[in-house]
């Protein structure tokens, strides 16, 4: 651990051991919330941009923003119980943060190695990534495989949060076989957008949210529709042009003429920092088998512009809402 790197490669002789302890300095740093999380991916992506999974990143970092957001909306407050809003804004912030503790050690690892010219994906270990994703470096290193390592990504990232969120018994208890969870998924809670400056709205949905291979195969949609020719560029004009807020704000400025102003709250003002540990290194690719078959192709939909489909639901909260402050009334 303690030996030099390659001398050569080095202004200064810093050791592993330094090295190491930089990248968890700086990832416990921008890991404090989903603004940095959603800040750091972006930043990164325009800084290396020979892979799209950062920027994939990034952008469902800003929906996990939106719907935590959500959650203090008077709609959803008139739905849902607050413990329920409560636990529902956990499990986004505990999958969340654990996705970016794993990621961003990767990422800036790999970035730390095109500096020195060397391979150091040697040191993985030392943050707890999986012996997958150890492999899938090496091999991007030496093949370039964009589309390879952009899917190695998207399959980790569900593995990783697995066990620790979705299989975890208090969140299936407090959360997945609750109301308000079915209540948030059944308007939009498994779907993912991306906005742009012209006010459209591009995305997917997922059923059966707590399988990984239903998130993966999202995830792998969506860097199909992130990464296409003529809309990836549209993306990262809205990216680049708009500060993340963790409101909805942040793109219905774009999709209507008349936003509900005052009707979003930036999410700082909303929620506090949350305290996070990660108690246990498991690796999951030790115990699982036949990863192989989630590299295949995904076939996008017919239809991934969701603007019409976006104001049916935004009408159908409304409504919903509407509804049951009517039977509060009639019960009274």
């Amino acid at each position: 651990m303690e030996r030099l790197l390659n001398k050569e490669a080095f202004t200064s002789n810093v050791s592993e051991f330094q090295f190491v302890e930089e990248i968890k300095q700086k990832t416990a740093r921008m890991n404090a919330d989903n603004i940095s999380r959603t800040k750091a991916y972006q930043n990164y992506h325009f800084r290396n941009k020979e892979f799209f999974w950062p920027f994939l990143a990034s952008m469902v970092s800003r929906n996990a923003g939106w719907n935590m957001d959500d959650l203090q909306l008077t709609e959803f407050r008139m739905l849902m119980p607050c413990n329920g809003r409560r636990w529902i804004f956990y499990t986004y912030e505990r999958a969340n943060w654990l996705i970016f503790a794993d990621a961003y050690p990767q990422l800036l690892l790999y970035e730390k190695s095109k500096q020195v010219g060397l391979p150091l994906f040697h040191l993985l270990k030392e943050f707890g990534v999986s012996s997958f994703m150890a492999e899938e470096w090496k091999r991007f290193w030496k093949t370039r495989n964009r589309k390879r390592l952009d899917t190695a990504l998207i399959i980790n990232e569900q593995h990783v949060i697995q066990g620790p969120v979705l299989d975890q018994e208090e969140y299936k208890r407090k959360v997945f076989s609750t109301f308000p969870y079915w209540l948030q998924d059944h308007l939009h809670f498994s779907t993912v957008l991306f906005p742009t400056l012209e006010g459209d709205l591009f995305g997917l949905s997922v059923h059966g949210f707590r399988k990984v291979s239903n998130r993966i195969k999202l995830g792998k949609g969506l860097l199909e529709i992130l990464s296409k020719p003529g809309l990836y560029e549209r993306f990262v004009r809205f990216a680049r042009m708009t500060e993340p807020t963790g409101s909805r704000a942040d793109f219905e400025r774009y999709l209507f003429q008349h936003s509900r102003k005052g009707h979003y709250l930036p999410l700082r003002l909303l929620y506090p920092i949350i305290e996070h540990q990660r108690k246990e290194y498991k690796d999951w690719s030790t115990n699982t088998w036949n990863v192989e078959k989630h590299f295949k192709n995904v076939k996008l939909p017919g239809q991934f512009k969701l603007n019409d489909w976006y104001e049916h639901k935004r009408l159908e909260l409304h409504v919903f809402a509407k509804w049951k402050s009517f039977l509060q009334k009639e019960n009274k």
